[in-house]
């Protein structure tokens, strides 16, 4: 049948598992999760289509080798189009509703040199902190892995230390369950509007190194 949206039981299974991130919750609800979440995730990147790089669907298990954190399962969904290792769009259902983003979540350490050296270059800096103020405005939010302070040998009245703290660098923003019939356009809205940025970070950042 093809992408309708998500239903109202993707978001009550999140809901309820954000309240018992439990096995057993997961086992008796394992079908409404197939049904409501990862059927209608895995239909929405094929609507999608292909111009936004290779599809993959992330797994709904938690990494807890060395988190302090023991819940077993993700409360929520996530799905990456990749343009280049680390690049590309992002997006993901939860309790609250959808997220949509896009830029580079660093694979590498050259990654983040790469990234600093263009952030500090006054050229591709200045244009990348007019597209994050641009998209600030819009009602985009940024985010990504950062330094809480500064990074070591930047200057700290550097004119674009916000952005020189990240070591990735994200741009995106949450829809309520209510728009879940117009994901589709809304995803692809978002994600067009945040193309400037995916092509800023495949010029000046690129692929990590193997």
């Amino acid at each position: 049948m093809g992408f309708t949206g998500f239903p109202d039981e993707a978001f009550a299974f999140y809901e309820g598992l954000l309240a018992d991130n439990s096995k057993a919750y997961w086992t008796d609800h394992k079908a409404v999760y197939e049904s409501a979440v990862r059927t209608p995730m895995l239909e929405l990147l094929d609507a999608l289509g292909d111009g936004w790089g290779e599809a993959k669907l992330f797994r709904p298990y938690r990494d807890v080798r060395f988190s302090a954190d023991k819940s077993p399962y993700k409360t929520h969904q996530g799905a990456f189009c990749s343009i280049e290792p680390g690049v590309g769009y992002y997006v993901h259902v939860d309790a609250d509703g959808i997220y949509a983003a896009a830029g580079f979540h660093s694979h590498t350490k050259d990654q983040t040199v790469r990234y600093r050296a263009a952030v500090d270059a006054p050229g591709t800096g200045q244009a990348l902190a007019a597209l994050a103020a641009k998209l600030t405005k819009a009602g985009f939010e940024l985010g990504g892995d950062r330094v809480k302070t500064r990074p070591r040998g930047v200057a700290a009245d550097h004119p674009r230390l916000e952005l020189m703290r990240h070591e990735s660098l994200i741009a995106g923003r949450h829809h309520d369950p209510t728009v879940s019939s117009d994901v589709l356009k809304m995803v692809r809205g978002d994600w067009k509007a945040l193309k400037p940025l995916v092509d800023w970070a495949l010029t000046n950042v690129g692929p990590g190194a193997d």
